[in-house]
């Protein structure tokens, strides 16, 4: 009963009307094609083949029962597979919206009908108005008390209060007993019930937390076990488990064929993407089970035919879910077939950059962070803002985009903050900031997948996510690790321990320019080892040494003064000194810029380095990677740890290294399907706006 009630929670009945004709046609066709089949061969069976009485009686019930498939269901399969806010989940997702709808209301005519005697419309149109009336009590009158108790003791915008949960426990226990006693099923009540409370925060999240606990780890097992211990494995006959089986087996291939079949005829959908739809819309479970033990309360199906659908239930949603994961890999599609970075984005073109943000804490520290990149008329910025929001309280994720001229709602959205934040900072820098708001709500487990999503999409050259070091925040740094493994672009990790600067701006030209607490300046060091990362650490950094008010400072650690012992590729050394010779070249003119060589011996020579710059920057930036083997690390990390910071970045983010300096950890995109190696040459001299003819940065050696 509180399952049912938690279901009803979790579903949003609005989503129905978003539902494309594509989309209803694949959901439709998954239901239509399955009844057909399985009623003819339950009709072909008992025509050709000499069936007991309570077999023949049973097997149109299970012809039906094995045709249907309900989005809960769907829902929870796709989030244990991690795929729910992919774009092939969110497809399963949509038409299981439509293939429940059609199965209840399939099942709900038959049940009636089951019910009714001959030709007597009397009794079913009293079951029909009774549901009717259940409904409409439990919508007009139980749920605003509910509602009216709730707003009474509590005002608008806090947490609910555990009062208020019990309410709501005593509101579904009242539903299950007021649908028993006028004759309907005790689920019923409690499911209408939860469709009527809005799904999400505040009440919907109240509730799951409060519940889905026990429910999935207590009442769940329970039921499971109660209906096991009931089972007889042994009673069953060859040739009566022979015939439910098949009957079972040909519901799946109907619902895999209408499935299959329209997602390739309407949607174009890749093939394997069209096999693992079919596959995942065969997906059962407790629901289907609670809907076997309803057909065998009301004598619909025998015991026998009860044991075969639940071994078949076991069979069928065991066998496709390793299939599924091998067929269908969501982080195939982020693979591109050229480099996205901002080391090698094009020069005086607009720098698309995705911005993630979970909290309201993260939004100026990332704000400042963009504008310290100098956007001008020249190299505007694209600023894709994408609010992160944990999917607690409905069953389908969702990806909002957000119209920048949308007028004020009377309804608060947890977004508002967030996005009127970077709306601002668009209009202060107005022709040179475009912002693209977005809200993803979804599973902490899988929102890798709508960063990487827009990201391609968009064609972003960076995403810069926030870092947290709370212990709490474990959610939020498996989510910055699964996009570092599979983001389409560069990454870079913003750690800030507190406010260290403010933000200014110019009453003239309306951009936001950084000042220092007590400096008419903002010092940035970019630590460079050598290798990919680092390489887009410095392109970071040199874009934003054009900043009329930063000053850069490069510091290069070399062991010993050797280039080719910071590492054993020769090709990494070469690329190194390539862009360093770029950047020094390039940057020349800068008075603003210095470059610094360190010569150390080994790890604790480098941690020297990291101390003597403890509290001298307000911004260091390093890369996220580098060589293990270099003496240069030695000490640091074992070799097979795994951090979303690296080792440079783990020790730099420390409190007691830095203190409130912010950290910018850089990953460089380098999983590309063909690397065409393009030539990036004259990056630094573009960025910086020098001209060519120009002597080398001078080398300062410590």
């Amino acid at each position: 009963m509180f399952y049912f009630f938690l279901i009803g929670v979790q579903t949003d009945p609005s989503i129905v009307k978003k539902t494309d004709r594509k989309t209803f046609a694949i959901g439709f066709v998954t239901v239509a094609i399955p009844c057909l089949l399985t009623q003819g061969w339950s009709a072909l069976l008992k025509t050709h083949v000499n069936l007991e009485t309570n077999l023949a009686n049973s097997l149109p019930a299970v012809a039906l029962a094995e045709s249907m498939l309900t989005f809960p269901t769907i829902a929870f399969f796709l989030h244990e597979l991690k795929i729910i806010n992919s774009d092939f989940g969110r497809v399963a997702m949509s038409s299981s919206i439509v293939s429940g709808l059609c199965s209840f209301c399939v099942m709900t005519i038959s049940i009636v009908a089951k019910k009714s005697s001959g030709n007597d419309t009397y009794n079913v149109l009293s079951v029909v108005a009774t549901g009717a009336v259940v409904a409409l009590v439990i919508v007009l009158v139980i749920w605003p008390v509910l509602k009216w108790m709730m707003r009474r003791s509590s005002p608008v915008g806090q947490p609910m209060k555990e009062s208020h949960v019990v309410h709501l426990l005593l509101g579904v226990m009242v539903t299950g007993l007021f649908s028993h006693a006028t004759g309907l099923h005790t689920y019923y009540g409690p499911f209408i019930l939860g469709l009527t409370i809005p799904a999400g925060p505040p009440v919907g999240s109240a509730l799951v937390e409060k519940l889905d606990l026990i429910i999935s780890w207590v009442f769940m097992p329970i039921f499971y076990a109660k209906n096991g211990l009931v089972m007889d494995l042994c009673a069953l006959r060859l040739k009566n488990y022979t015939i439910l089986q098949s009957t079972a087996l040909v519901g799946a291939f109907g619902k895999f064929m209408g499935a299959f079949l329209t997602s390739l005829l309407c949607t174009k959908m890749p093939i394997t993407d069209a096999i693992s739809l079919g596959l995942v819309l065969n997906a059962q479970g407790f629901l289907e089970l609670g809907l076997f033990k309803m057909l065998k309360s009301n004598m619909a199906i025998d015991n026998e035919a009860f044991v075969v659908m639940c071994t078949s239930m076991i069979l069928i949603t065991g066998g496709i879910t390793p299939i599924i994961k091998r067929l269908y890999d969501p982080s195939k599609r982020y693979m591109v077939y050229k480099r996205r970075t901002v080391m090698h984005a094009r020069p005086n073109s607009q720098l698309p950059v995705l911005v993630g943000i979970h909290d309201q804490e993260d939004v100026e520290p990332t704000i400042n962070l963009l504008q310290a990149l100098y956007p001008t008329e020249r190299s505007p910025l694209a600023i894709y803002l994408l609010h992160l929001i944990e999917l607690i309280g409905r069953a389908n994720p969702l990806l909002i985009p957000h119209k920048l001229t949308r007028r004020p709602s009377s309804k608060a959205s947890p977004s508002e903050p967030v996005v009127n934040a970077f709306r601002k900072y668009e209009q202060r820098n107005e022709s040179l900031v475009t912002v693209h708001p977005f809200t993803a709500i979804s599973p902490c487990a899988t929102m890798h997948d709508d960063v990487c999503t827009i990201a391609l999409d968009k064609k972003t050259s960076l995403i810069i996510v926030p870092f947290y070091k709370r212990f709490h925040a474990r959610k939020q740094r498996m989510i910055n690790k699964n996009v570092l493994e599979k983001a389409p672009c560069s990454v870079a990790i913003l750690v800030h321990h507190g406010g260290l600067f403010d933000s200014s701006f110019n009453g003239r030209s309306g951009a936001m320019t950084l000042t220092c607490q007590n400096e008419s300046c903002y010092n940035v060091a970019i630590l460079f080892l050598g290798g990919a990362d680092d390489r887009e650490a410095l392109a970071f950094g040199a874009r934003m040494a054009a900043h009329p008010n930063i000053n850069l400072t490069l510091v290069r650690l070399l062991v010993d003064g050797s280039i080719t012992n910071t590492s054993e590729d020769v090709e990494e050394n070469r690329l190194d000194c390539e862009v360093l010779s770029e950047f020094r070249e390039g940057m020349a003119d800068n008075y603003r810029v210095m470059y610094i060589e360190e010569l150390v011996m080994d790890g604790s020579g480098t941690m020297a380095v990291i101390r003597s710059m403890e509290n001298n920057y307000e911004l260091v930036i390093a890369g996220r990677n580098q060589d293990k083997r270099s003496l240069v690390l030695s000490g640091f990390m074992d070799e097979n740890e795994q951090s979303e910071l690296g080792a440079i970045g783990e020790v730099l983010a420390t409190a007691d290294f830095m203190g409130k300096s912010r950290i910018l950890v850089v990953q460089q995109h380098t999983k590309v399907v063909n690397d065409d190696n393009e030539n990036h040459r004259e990056k630094f001299r573009e960025q910086s706006m020098t001209i060519d003819d120009v002597e080398d940065l001078q080398i300062q050696r410590r």
